[in-house]
């Protein structure tokens, strides 16, 4: 708990107000027990109430302040507005790009790299009626837009499962310079021309029935799969209007896979192939996506409100940062899923975070996590 700045986190409760109606259980104390949860795996809240009462003498030191009880724990997830952890998860998302802001890249760029995508969770539409998805189906989904330099998530909406994706484009923060990267998902010419005017950059995938004219071509070289790089302009009456600047159309053949890629982007100076190892930088949210859902809480949920879904979503968002604070912070050279191991089994002992976190690779404690760390390994 170090690790938090405590004073920012209290700006963040004055904002909306958490601290009133508090009945002895600050949100503090709902962050610290639902951080608790996600490190050590719990299940429900009367999981988390039995298992923080067995260490009871321990809680004080820890920072906690009221009483552990799982109905006041359900009352907090229902009354403390989520925002508070949403922008208390911001301050430490920019803390933690910082830290990675020299990370390297498999892509020699200056400029910022996001990539940006969306993950579905399934929930039962009778448990959770506001979360509407299909008939008889609800389900939530987390709009993520992910820095590629330390896989750290900048943006997440959270949204009914019926929202499509193209629309968080409307809510997405443009940093003038930076590289946005999505799939054809995203193909919207009007929301897309919001990033030329930002003076910012995509590259996306180009669906099959684009309407186009093609005004200039470059010679590529086809041993690296290139097939062409054009420079050209929309033509259906709609497009043209909604995106009336140059686009540049470029053709990757995928000898692994074998398929054809086309790509789009608004960038003209970058080398063809450089703009299609970008996109290949987009498979990194995929697998965010995947590393939170095996090793978070958010599959399931220990509230049914709106307002606690979204809570512990952003409390399990600031615990992954967290860890990779803790990881850099300490130079660790182990993966976050190590750490997150380590941690589950040391939160309440008395061994120097550092001391915990480097074992000796040749000690047999290694062998506790085969496999892994090449799944998501920052």
């Amino acid at each position: 708990m170090d690790f938090l700045p405590r004073r920012e986190f209290h700006a963040c409760v004055e904002r909306y107000g958490g601290h009133r109606r508090l009945r002895g259980f600050s949100c503090r104390d709902q962050f610290l027990c639902l951080g608790f949860a996600q490190l050590t795996f719990r299940e429900s809240l009367r999981d988390i109430e039995t298992c923080l009462r067995a260490v009871g003498s321990k809680l004080y030191h820890a920072g906690f302040r009221g009483k552990i009880s799982r109905s006041t724990l359900a009352d907090a997830n229902r009354a403390h507005d989520w925002r508070i952890y949403a922008d208390f998860a911001q301050v430490l998302i920019r803390r933690a790009r910082r830290l990675y802001a020299h990370e390297p890249l498999a892509v020699e760029l200056e400029q910022t790299i996001y990539a940006l995508d969306s993950t579905t969770i399934d929930l039962c539409l009778s448990v959770f009626p506001w979360a509407k998805f299909r008939r008889r189906k609800g389900a939530v989904k987390l709009h993520t837009l992910l820095d590629v330099r330390g896989s750290i998530p900048c943006f997440v909406h959270i949204s009914h499962g019926k929202m499509h994706d193209v629309r968080v484009l409307d809510q997405l923060p443009i940093e003038p310079g930076a590289f946005y990267v999505m799939d054809r998902g995203y193909v919207d010419f009007a929301r897309l021309h919001r990033f030329t005017l930002a003076s910012a950059f995509f590259v996306t995938r180009g669906k099959r029935n684009l309407d186009c004219t093609r005004r200039a071509r470059r010679t590529v070289d086809w041993t690296t799969g290139l097939r062409s790089d054009q420079t050209i302009v929309l033509a259906g009456p709609k497009s043209s209007r909604l995106y009336p600047d140059p686009l540049r159309r470029i053709a990757f053949y995928d000898i692994e896979h074998q398929r054809r890629l086309v790509f789009l982007t608004n960038n003209f100076a970058l080398p063809a192939l450089t703009v299609a190892r970008l996109y290949k930088c987009r498979w990194q949210v995929e697998l965010f996506f995947r590393w939170i859902k095996q090793h978070l809480r958010i599959k399931a949920f220990y509230g049914t409100s709106d307002n606690a879904v979204k809570t512990q979503v952003w409390i399990a968002i600031s615990v992954y940062v967290l860890v990779a604070i803790v990881k850099k912070e300490l130079r660790i050279e182990r993966s976050l899923y190590e750490i997150l191991q380590v941690l589950s089994l040391t939160l309440f002992e008395k061994t120097p975070l550092f001391q915990a976190l480097t074992t000796p690779k040749h000690s047999n404690s290694d062998s506790t996590f085969p496999n892994q760390r090449t799944l998501f390994d920052l």
